[in-house]
């Protein structure tokens, strides 16, 4: 690891400005600490905001929750109001990293930690996320977590967030302060990228902007699943996850979000497959409708050619148990 200054910031302006100037941003470390011992990334200083007063889960006037950046994981994971109301938040959370790292990692941290693309963590390898114009090793090397959706000519990477995928189905938002204090509020589905020709940016924030807080809306009517197919089975990224709320109206799909981790470079979430579903009448021809929907262009690079079918076979189960529907004989 090489040298770094270290400033611990006693106000979000002042953590802004040190970030606006060239300085990165720590709170929980869980992410930064391994890049930087690995030397992927080289922070020249390092602002610590783990003081800031931005923890704390608070009930909104409309009857949501607004999240404090500074949130563990296993504090929100554990929180009566998120396991009665969001359950599929709770336990995308349970199924990620392992109790003491979500002991330290944050909320606002999970949403911005980088990808696990074997070339990005090696700096001997070559990689446009890394250092741009260098090349995509994992197109045409070992794709195996790689992505099949949204990916480009420059990067296949994938977002490895469990946490980012279970708030997108559920429609959060962001909150974020600016160095010039401005604040903004978005939703969550504008925060993250896909590689384009620019994969070296992960997110739209600007520099120097700082997330202070996840807002939920008000408790989603259906029932909520989060599935997740890995290597192991803990402490394992996502091969394919998927988030979903599904509410049935007599013996037909009201409504339901469906929201897939595992298989972009950002929380994936298609309004054409649920506009495929809803207020239809479940059945095994509807579901591969929904599943030829999503996959339409999908696209493997070799040894993830697998998550295709996979990918398939999660929505299709999510969405049989969700609506109790025999499976085809």
């Amino acid at each position: 690891m090489r040298p770094f200054d270290y400033l611990r910031a006693d106000s979000i302006g002042a953590a802004s400005q040190a970030a606006h100037s060239g300085a990165t941003f720590i709170a929980g470390g869980t992410n930064l600490i391994d890049l930087m011992q690995l030397e992927v990334m080289v922070p020249e200083r390092l602002v610590d905001i783990s003081r800031l007063d931005l923890g704390g889960i608070e009930a909104t006037a409309d009857g949501g929750l607004r999240i404090g950046a500074l949130v563990t994981n296993a504090d929100l994971a554990a929180d009566a109001r998120i396991r009665r109301d969001h359950p599929v938040l709770a336990r995308a959370l349970l199924s990620g990293a392992s109790p003491q790292l979500r002991n330290k990692a944050t909320t606002g941290g999970n949403l911005l930690q980088r990808t696990r693309c074997y070339y990005f963590y090696d700096p001997s390898q070559p990689c446009n996320k890394r250092e741009p114009g260098s090349g995509c090793g994992a197109i045409g090397g070992v794709n195996r977590i790689h992505a099949i959706l949204g990916a480009s000519a420059q990067c296949i990477a994938t977002h490895p967030s469990d946490m980012a995928v279970a708030l997108r189905a559920l429609d959060a938002e962001v909150e974020t302060e600016s160095v010039d204090g401005a604040r903004r509020r978005f939703p969550l589905a504008d925060l993250h990228r896909l590689p384009g020709d620019t994969p070296e940016r992960d997110t739209e924030l600007a520099q120097g902007e700082l997330v202070t807080a996840v807002i939920l809306p008000p408790a989603k009517a259906g029932h909520q699943q989060y599935h997740k197919v890995r290597d192991r089975a803990s402490y394992a990224f996502a091969l394919v996850s998927l988030a979903s709320v599904i509410e049935m109206e007599g013996e037909r799909i009201a409504s339901l979000a469906l929201a897939f981790g595992g298989v972009a470079h950002k929380p994936w979430r298609d309004p054409s497959v649920e506009e495929v579903l809803v207020g239809k009448v479940p059945s095994e021809e509807l579901f591969d409708h929904a599943a030829d929907t999503l996959l339409r262009d999908a696209k493997g690079a070799g040894s993830n050619n697998f998550k295709i079918p996979l990918t398939r076979r999660v929505l299709k189960a999510a969405l049989r148990q969700a609506t109790r529907t025999e499976m085809a004989t």
